[in-house]
């Protein structure tokens, strides 16, 4: 393998959060308080999945699944999730060890999906890392019972759009959207590392789920809602710019 494919499959998103330097990092910044995942994406999900008794749960891109312990213990009857960084499915592992949750350690996109297997397919900030969302979102529908659900987030297509005006290390105070219309890859510092994300535009997201055969649901942008929020002044400055976007679909009954 050349230098050159071998730094290009490093800044691929599961290979990303191998990095010892970025996984450390990215589990200290879990644990700050006011993140943007616990105060504007995670409540958004939550309400869009709503009621879980007894539902079969499938999870691309599960993290450290905890959502998945959570779902569990609110009734849902199993919980798979696929992570394709061996750091993080190792942590998963451990988060669901005294649980029914299962782990599968594999790329959302080389997993096999197994035939109307599940009710509620969930993707959280995973599929921006992914270059070829067309056949991944065939494969959900495929996995998906039917009117099963899929709801997903991923980071807003004016956050993806451009990084410029953003110095590593500070908050942000501005905003470019540059190039909204030219989608594809984008190279970006985060974490102290080099990740490979790719932009689409909310069309492209929403004409993606209908491609597949969804039918389209609801769409979200995580507005800020102050209850989720310690900090006043974290709250005020969420409210400048959408940093996700969700949006919920389901299989035709």
């Amino acid at each position: 393998m050349s230098d050159q494919v071998a730094i290009h499959m490093e800044k691929a998103g599961p290979n990303f959060y191998d990095d010892e330097a970025v996984f450390a990092t990215y589990m200290q910044h879990r644990q700050r308080s006011d993140t943007p995942n616990e105060t504007l994406e995670k409540p958004v999900v939550m309400d869009l999945i709503g009621l879980m008794t007894d539902k079969r749960i499938l999870d691309l891109g599960c993290g450290d699944a905890v959502i998945g312990r959570e779902l569990l213990h609110q009734g849902a009857a199993s919980y798979v999730g696929v992570e394709g960084s061996h750091k993080m499915a190792a942590v998963a592992r451990q988060t669901l060890a005294d649980t029914s949750g299962q782990i599968i350690a594999q790329r959302i996109e080389d997993w096999t999906y197994p035939h109307a297997a599940f009710d509620l397919a969930i993707a959280r900030l995973s599929l921006h890392y992914v270059a070829e969302l067309a056949p991944v979102f065939t494969k959900v529908f495929h996995t998906l019972a039917p009117s099963g659900r899929f709801i997903f987030s991923v980071e807003h297509p004016v956050i993806t759009s451009c990084d410029r005006g953003w110095k590593s290390g500070t908050f942000r105070q501005d905003w470019i959207i540059d190039n909204y219309f030219t989608t594809g890859l984008r190279v970006t510092n985060w974490l102290g590392g080099t990740v490979q994300k790719y932009h689409r535009t909310v069309e492209d997201y929403f004409h993606l789920l209908q491609e597949a055969g969804f039918i389209i649901a609801d769409l979200r942008e995580a507005h800020p809602q102050r209850e989720h929020f310690h900090d006043v002044q974290t709250f005020e400055r969420r409210k400048r710019i959408p940093l996700f976007l969700i949006l919920a679909a389901h299989k035709p009954g």
